[in-house]
């Protein structure tokens, strides 16, 4: 892997007034991408292996992916303009015609749901974490707050 990519895991996924804030990074640094409701479902259902009694639209995907003999190889969320991340998904196709690497633009939530369905890395350019505010202390508050919140829930 390149020197200017960082790799990544999702730390969490809080709902917001919006939709979804999703915590990303890695031991020096996370920050976040907000996403709508349906797709932080999606992430946090992953995230729990909550079994679904039909298939969601990512789901769909991966199994059309498998159907066609393509394998999500990487996720690298590689660029973040004006609060808008842009992400690639990049596919391994390998078949009796050869072998084939391919490269789709996605937007980062979708990309993110199926890096973690089908156990593949995420990835961010270097420039793009040295671009967004470090969000590692507001994570631990909010932890922090739903840990006590959930302390006194369980007080009689």
């Amino acid at each position: 892997m390149q020197n200017d990519v960082v790799a990544v895991a999702v730390k969490g996924v809080m709902p917001t007034a919006n939709g979804c804030a999703v915590f990303l990074g890695h031991d020096a640094k996370t920050f976040v991408i907000y996403v709508d409701h349906s797709v932080g479902n999606a992430i946090q259902m992953t995230l729990n292996g909550v079994k679904k009694d039909r298939p969601l639209t990512h789901d769909l995907i991966g199994s059309i992916l498998l159907g066609l003999g393509a394998r999500l190889e990487r996720v690298v969320i590689n660029d973040a303009r004006e609060g808008t991340f842009f992400a690639r998904i990049l596919l391994h196709m390998e078949n009796e015609l050869g072998r084939k690497i391919v490269e789709i633009d996605a937007r980062p939530s979708d990309s993110i749901v199926l890096a973690l369905q089908q156990k593949r890395p995420i990835y961010v350019a270097q420039a793009v974490i040295d671009g967004v505010e470090d969000m590692t202390e507001i994570l631990e508050r909010v932890r922090q707050q739903q840990a006590e919140e959930s302390g006194e829930q369980d007080l009689p």
